[in-house]
């Protein structure tokens, strides 16, 4: 009886181990991914750098400081669904800028019924007729969610003004209107953070151009990715009066240096885990309990034509 519960735990580290070896591989993945395009950039113009990259970070140091964060997300995750808290997480930026990549390793971990990712296509002849925060609105957290927008109603004071889609009264009123609804939102109980990635000309310039060379990544880039790099300036100008327009003690802007892509996810995770106070909550024991068998059930067969052809 020893020798086989002593069996069974050693099965059990051997398969919590695999387990955590998978996650680490789902994270290595997407690191392989960035290492990936760097190497089909080699011969590219990178232009301002003169051949020279900045110092990295270090590779086992960013892996471990992920996972750590990435378990206190969990925390957080638990303390919001048991206090009922609605938390909203906009992600702004410059095309490129890295807001994806944030945003996937802090859901990475994450049950998406809790913590879900709001990316909303461009507006509906219909939506354009409503309210201007109307089909934000909808997508607002229940008590014990977290919403993470990847862009957000400040699309009226960035893409939309930049590319002539509404009026320079539309812009005025949405800066008249953005503090009082934010205050709204606030003063629901909304808990409201908002980041801007921020990128310099040349980092763009070369993640564009990391886009363009890799086929698996072009879909990335549409007809307006491209024409806001032609618009540098004009998206300078109107992210300098969105920042001054809209920020406020009530509603702050966070600015996440985003050059170093690693770093820019560990400080934004770190900061967001900063600005909800949150401790750990008390679980009742879990117990698994036994499996019932019935000595009359008889598992049927399966027809080998349903399975899938076991190519590895």
């Amino acid at each position: 009886m020893n020798h086989d519960a002593t069996k069974n735990g050693e099965d059990l580290k051997r398969q919590l181990q695999a387990d955590l070896d998978d996650s680490f591989d789902e994270e290595l993945e997407m690191e392989l991914d960035d290492s990936r395009l760097e190497r089909l950039l080699e011969g590219v113009e990178k232009p301002g750098t003169d051949g020279e990259a900045g110092p990295g970070m270090d590779r086992h140091f960013y892996f471990k400081e992920l996972f750590r964060l990435q378990s206190e997300l969990v925390r957080l995750q638990d303390w919001v669904q048991n206090q009922k808290l609605k938390v909203v997480v906009l992600f702004e930026g410059r095309d490129a800028a890295g807001k994806g990549g944030v945003i996937k390793r802090i859901t990475q971990r994450l049950n998406p019924r809790v913590c879900r990712v709001a990316a909303l296509p461009a507006p509906s002849e219909r939506e354009r007729t409503q309210w201007y925060f109307q089909r934000y609105v909808s997508h607002l957290p229940a008590g014990g969610e977290i919403v993470l927008f990847d862009r957000s109603w400040y699309n009226r004071a960035g893409v939309e003004r930049v590319m002539g889609f509404c009026s320079d009264a539309d812009v005025e009123e949405f800066f008249r209107s953005v503090p009082e609804f934010e205050k709204m939102l606030i003063r629901s109980g909304i808990v409201l953070i908002k980041y801007w990635f921020s990128i310099t000309d040349e980092e763009q310039h070369l993640r564009f151009q990391m886009r363009i060379q890799d086929p698996m990544k072009q879909w990335k880039l549409s007809p307006m990715d491209l024409e806001s790099r032609r618009r540098w300036e004009q998206y300078t100008k109107a992210k300098e009066a969105m920042l001054e327009r809209t920020h406020s003690d009530e509603a702050p802007w966070w600015v996440v240096e985003a050059v170093d892509k690693k770093r820019a996810r560990l400080n934004c995770i770190h900061h967001l885990l900063s600005r909800i106070p949150y401790q750990d909550v008390a679980h009742a024991p879990i117990t698994l309990p036994a499996r019932v068998r019935n000595p009359d059930y008889l598992r049927g067969p399966v027809p080998k034509e349903m399975y899938v052809p076991a190519v590895y």
